[in-house]
């Protein structure tokens, strides 16, 4: 053992070698992809590390106090794309810190104190797009160090202490620029001179977002004449007054989209009237959204009059009546009414009206029929309505629909096969109630159509006529249906054009080898969750565009060996996990199979074993052939062993009394004999055994002693081993009583066998077979060894007759007297009788 003292001697310079390795060389990073993707975060790094490889193109350094960025301290990455530096505690960014990295796009600063920014803190960065500065404390725009950046699109500085809306001149440099974030700022007031950029050199797709900030004061005529793709006003004012106000200041402006309103945990506004967008009128405005207003004004007429002229409108979040009628010289082509809460389904008639979509809006019931004789696109889910009929053109008011969706709303009675509605393209209607949808070819009449939804649906595909006419189909998606006998039949016949198909949670058991033969371009196969018990890879052999298919959630245990040959050769992806495999000897090709196509299956390694219950959890990967080749040697000795122990316990069992007779031979065979002879006979034959056999023979001369099981058998004691004990051991001749009785008799018959068994083995001849009564030969040939027996050897026959009984006692007694001990006595008195 080691001494304390040699042991403090060792560990002392190895904590000291430790302590001196900085955190940076131990390679802390985490790969996320190979050689391009990096993650160093929260890993309390102090400088950039110097082990990650130059190909590097994303690197996530976030949550690490780095405090300081000096100059060129990325020019070990020049591949790099994407930089994020979020809450690294950065003060102090140095010129040319990020030299080098002229491929970066995306640069994100979030959260870092900066102090000082060098004039030339972001040279170098001749690829960049986005730059996102929120939390850093930047308290103007003007001395942002970032005007040489052309290539910029995106610009976020929220969340900072800006107060000046003064758009910096570098912006005219900026040709790219999109999008500039100053959200949640302290800016309150707008002057005409902060928007100067904007009036020499016009940024057309800029949008510029105000949301958040505490805005006050508007100069009249500040955005005339200028043109922005996108206004945001979002928790702005804190008065109806302001808001009045500040968008009447807006006249001039000509804008893509214009959003106003409040966020859903800022709210401002204690109320909202409709004269409050008056000042829209002055604006040139194409889209415009308006959400989150409480106490919304329930009078909509008047609101819709000031939004005349707009070509989309999107409502979110409101609290609104539905108004009977629209005012007839509406431009709208599209209209987006989400969870407003509207009571009742407006029948609108909207002619110019191409777009409309009115969704999550609980409060209505019913569905009623609309007139929209332009519109293309309907988006009715998630509103809990009925539909007492559907579909037809007469429904929608139009025969121009390409686009329908019902998903999520309540029963929807299938009446009509979508006559008048034969250029959709486009149709969902899952987790909706559908009934009579497999009652006939409710899909006919749309030839065009090029998705189809009816997941969650409740339907029962019965009918295989359901998919007809859909000609033209190249997604179809039907989870959580149900189908007869659990069993897949081919309902797919004509969608020659499919090529994604969604069969999951469908509850099926089987798949018909004829189910895909018509999708010659099936491309992905969904059938996780169901309850499929083997993998029929004979179903899936016609498609020849096969890629993807996910069996996941099933219950197979394997598939037949002759089964893996029959995958279509384009199949690149097979996702078998989360069965019930069973990693036995029996599926041993299957399990070589995932071995050797392991680039095919999904997450292989998540593969594992459901049986036997040793190797439970036990990845397929895990399993060895060797194994099944020592089972195979294990239970070929081991099912010779049971046989051989089965034989000799078989015929230990049937010859028992045999082997315990032959015991009792080796005991017994010097001895002298208790008993002349043992008789073996019928109960049924007792009373001829009493009054003749033993009369004549225990009380004749000279007496003979008979064994009998009446008389002489110990009570107490098993009556088998009282045959052998009693019986055959103490006596020299067995007499068998021969009748119909006996040969009906199973104990006589095993008395019989038992008999013979002795003759063998002693050296005594001594079997006396007296034939009581004439026995059917039929009757005898049942006992085939007894039957010969007496066929080849000398008998007695009992004759009930004078002569016959003279006979009969002579020929018996003569056959005992063989080899009895010789008395003189006896001799004489035989001689004498």
């Amino acid at each position: 053992m080691m001494s304390p003292t040699r042991l403090v001697g060792i560990l002392i310079p190895a904590m000291a070698f430790l302590s001196c390795l900085r955190p940076e060389s131990w390679d802390p990073c985490m790969q996320v992809v190979a050689n391009t993707t990096y993650q160093c975060m929260e890993l309390n790094l102090s400088k950039i590390p110097n082990n990650i490889p130059t190909s590097t193109e994303k690197l996530d350094l976030s949550f690490n106090p780095l405090r300081h960025l000096g100059s060129h301290c990325f020019s070990n990455f020049p591949k790099l794309q994407v930089l994020d530096l979020s809450r690294c505690e950065i003060q102090v960014i140095e010129d040319d810190a990020y030299q080098g990295l002229n491929h970066l796009s995306i640069l994100i600063l979030t959260g870092n104190p900066i102090q000082r920014l060098f004039p030339r803190a972001f040279s170098g960065l001749s690829s960049l797009k986005t730059l996102v500065a929120k939390e850093t404390k930047l308290t103007s725009l003007e001395d942002f160090p970032i005007g040489h950046l052309k290539t910029l699109k995106e610009l976020n500085v929220a969340h900072n202490l800006i107060h000046s809306f003064k758009l910096p001149a570098y912006f005219s440099n900026m040709p790219n620029l999109e999008n500039v974030d100053l959200s949640n700022n302290k800016i309150q007031n707008i002057y005409r001179e902060d928007l100067q950029v904007l009036h020499h050199m016009p940024l057309l797709n800029l949008s510029l977002d105000l949301s958040l900030n505490p805005l006050y004061f508007i100069q009249p005529g500040s955005f005339k004449e200028i043109k922005l793709h996108k206004l945001t006003l979002r928790s702005n004012f804190n008065s109806t007054d302001v808001m009045k106000t500040f968008i009447q200041g807006l006249a001039g402006l000509k804008i893509n989209q214009l959003v106003l309103g409040e966020f859903k945990n800022e709210r401002k506004l204690e109320s909202f009237d409709n004269s409050l967008l008056e000042g829209l009128c002055n604006l040139t405005i194409e889209k415009f959204r308006i959400a989150y207003f409480d106490s919304f004004s329930k009078d909509t007429t008047n609101l819709f009059n000031q939004l005349v002229n707009i070509s989309a409108i999107s409502l979110a979040h409101l609290y609104l009546d539905t108004p009977k009628y629209l005012p007839k010289n509406l431009r709208w082509q599209r209209l987006e009414i989400v969870n407003c809460n509207l009571e009742q389904f407006p029948a609108w008639e909207l002619d110019s009206l191409k777009e409309f979509v009115l969704t999550s809006n609980k409060g209505m019931n019913t569905f009623a029929d609309m007139k929209m004789e332009s519109l293309e696109f309907l988006d009715l889910s998630r509103n809990r309505l009925s539909f007492k009929t559907c579909c037809s053109h007469s429904d929608f008011g139009t025969t121009r629909l390409k686009h329908l969706d019902l998903s999520f709303n309540e029963i929807i009675t299938m009446s009509s096969n979508f006559l008048g509605l034969e250029q959709l393209e486009y149709l969902d209607l899952q987790h909706s109630s559908l009934k009579q949808a497999s009652d006939f070819s409710v899909f006919l009449s749309l030839r065009n159509l090029r998705y189809l939804d009816i997941s969650y649906t409740r339907t029962e595909v019965a009918f295989q006529g359901i998919f007809d006419g859909l000609v033209s189909l190249e997604v179809l998606k039907m989870a959580d249906n149900s189908f007869p006998d659990n069993s897949l039949p081919n309902i797919f016949k004509g969608l020659t054009n499919l090529t994604i198909l969604d069969l999951s949670r469908c509850h099926l058991e089987r798949v018909s080898q004829e189910s895909f033969v018509s999708l010659p371009k099936l491309q992905e196969i969904n059938m996780s969750h169901n309850s499929l018990l083997s993998l029929d890879t004979l179903a899936y052999e016609p498609l020849l565009s096969l890629q993807i298919l996910d069996c996941s959630f099933n219950r197979i245990v394997a598939f037949k060996e002759q089964g893996q040959q029959h995958f279509p050769s384009n199949l690149v992806s097979l996702n078998l996990t989360r069965n019930n495999f069973a990693c036995d000897c029996e599926h041993q090709s299957f399990l070589q199979w995932v071995k050797d196509h392991r680039q095919l299956l999904v997450e292989v390694e998540q593969m594992v074993c459901a049986k036997p219950l040793d190797m439970k959890d036990m990845p397929l990967l895990s399993f060895r052939n060797a194994t099944c080749q020592r089972s195979k040697t294990i239970i070929s000795v081991s099912v010779f062993t049971v046989l051989m122990v089965s034989l000799v316990a078989v015929l230990a069992y049937k010859f028992y009394f045999h082997l315990m007779l032959l015991a009792g031979c080796k005991r017994y065979n010097r001895g002298e004999s208790t008993y002349d002879a043992f008789v073996i006979y019928s109960s049924q034959d007792e009373d001829w055994v009493r009054n003749e056999l033993v009369k004549n023979l225990e009380e004749g001369v000279p007496p003979f002693q008979l064994c009998l099981h009446y008389r002489d058998f110990i009570p107490g004691v098993a009556i088998a081993a009282n045959i052998i004990q009693e019986g055959f051991y103490k006596s020299r001749k067995v007499i068998v009583v021969v009748s119909q009785h006996f040969i009906q008799s199973r104990w006589c018959i095993f008395e019989y066998e038992i008999a013979q068994t002795w003759q063998f083995l002693s050296s005594r001849a001594g079997i006396i077979f007296i034939v009581l009564q004439k026995v059917e030969k039929s009757l005898l040939r049942q006992q085939v060894e007894l039957y010969r027996l007496l066929s080849r050897n000398t008998y007695l026959e009992w004759e009930d007759s004078v002569l016959g009984r003279h006979i009969f006692w002579r020929r018996l007694r003569k056959a005992l007297l063989d080899g009895k001990p010789w008395s003189p006595e006896g001799t004489e008195d035989a001689e004498k009788s």
